[in-house]
């Protein structure tokens, strides 16, 4: 699934962030920009995808011989 920031602004000027294809808090750090250049944050939900594990970058140590 593409990676995906969705920012719906209402006619009353309410705007709801929404990432798709994100795994565990990597939608947040995505998202931080957004949310700072919005202002104010009044709520807060997370979806199933928040609490997958976030695929973690593994780090091979090759000695010479």
């Amino acid at each position: 699934m593409t990676k995906q920031i969705e920012i719906v602004v209402d006619p009353n000027g309410s705007t709801t962030v929404e990432t798709k294809g994100f795994k565990g808090s990597t939608c947040i750090e995505a998202s931080l920009f957004i949310k700072q250049a919005l202002g104010r944050k009044t709520s807060e939900r997370t979806t199933a995808e928040f609490y997958a594990q976030a695929p973690q970058q593994i780090k091979q140590n090759q000695q010479s011989g």
